[in-house]
């Protein structure tokens, strides 16, 4: 039960429903610290709460680790390289990342496009990943395992199922892509995804590594105590972002406004990608009941299709979303480790498809 809360309105005339029904959804989340975030065309709600005392640094411009929620960046980066014309979809990843290096015939087919949907055919991380991290899967299980054994381990993986035949969701996969985009443009992932999607969106409190001390959001195990920062190790693309709630709805934002031609028509590659990401691209799951983008959950919602991500590292969590047709946007971080009767991602959904 969170017991410290705030809520403050960054824009003139959000709605008092919209703080209540923040601070409902927020009764239900335990964690040390808990933000919630919405945007509605523009105008911003925030509610800040917690079983932890605040510290001098406000929660919402705390960097929180994205975990998996990390994967819509990767997924942008991706489409505004498309855009620009420097790779493409169905470039092949064996060939941009070690021309010339023999690799299974599976490995071969895999394109950039297998990579960030999950149809690779890869698993979810390499088979000999877990000797090293099983003994430390509390505290760093990705940082012994370097780029370099990533790269190694694509090259030499041998595919249970041909790519584009299967949705199964792939951390292995999603860092495959940054290392290949990265050896595509000669541009280090952390340099290419500045150039290419955080200084355009303006993005100036995202990041991929730790910043200064007391503007990181602390992580917790589910008994409380706190976690060290998440070590990503090869696995970059896939996890490592780090971002303050105020961004999470910036970078949200952006999706939202969107449009062929968009507001900057200086650089009309970011607002086609930003189109690009949103678009309805595959069918999965049973019956393939569900749709999925380059790099978003798609369902329907009463209001319109939603767009939206989870994460969690080791003792943080964070849920991004947004409605196209409403411009709404929900984005949500909590410093506790998930667990089987965690209600925070529930939270952030029902903000997402249930508000008006």
């Amino acid at each position: 039960m969170t017991d410290t809360t705030a809520v403050r309105v960054t824009a003139p005339g959000s709605p008092a429903a919209t703080a209540r029904l923040l601070a409902e959804a927020a009764h239900s989340v335990d964690a040390p610290d808990l933000v919630l975030a919405v945007s509605r065309n523009g105008i911003r709600t925030v509610h800040t709460g917690g079983s932890a005392e605040p510290g001098p640094v406000p929660r919402e411009l705390m960097a929180y680790e994205l975990g998996s929620a990390s994967k819509p960046y990767a997924g942008l980066l991706l489409a505004r390289l498309v855009a620009q014309g420097r790779v493409r979809y169905a470039d092949r990843a064996a060939d941009l990342l070690a021309p010339g290096f023999p690799v299974h015939p599976a490995v071969r087919r895999i394109t950039l496009r297998h990579l960030l949907t999950h149809t690779s055919g890869l698993p979810g991380l390499p088979a000999d990943f877990y000797p090293q991290a099983v003994p430390r899967w509390s505290t760093d299980p990705y940082g012994g395992y370097p780029a370099d054994r990533v790269v190694r381990a694509f090259l030499r993986a041998r595919p249970r199922h041909l790519p584009g035949t299967r949705w199964h969701y792939s951390n292995f996969a999603v860092s495959v892509l940054g290392h290949t985009l990265a050896a595509a443009t000669g541009t280090p992932w952390e340099v290419l995804l500045h150039q290419q999607v955080l200084a355009p969106l303006g993005l100036d409190a995202t990041r991929v590594r730790p910043g200064p001390e007391g503007a990181e959001a602390v992580g917790h195990r589910r008994d409380g105590t706190p976690v060290p920062a998440l070590d990503t190790g090869g696995f970059t693309a896939a996890g490592a972002v780090r971002a303050t709630p105020l961004d999470l709805l910036t970078f949200l934002e952006a999706h939202l406004a969107a449009r062929p031609g968009g507001p900057d028509p200086r650089d009309p590659t970011l607002d086609a990608a930003l189109t690009d990401v949103s678009r309805p691209l595959l069918r999965r799951g049973l019956r393939h009941a569900h749709t999925h983008t380059l790099t978003w959950f798609h369902h329907p919602s009463p209001y319109g299709p939603v767009l939206f991500h989870a994460g969690a590292t080791l003792g943080q969590q964070a849920f991004l979303g947004f409605r196209p047709d409403s411009g709404l946007a929900v984005a949500a971080t909590a410093t506790r480790r998930v667990h089987r009767a965690d209600t925070f991602v529930a939270a952030a959904y029902g903000l997402l498809t249930e508000t008006p």
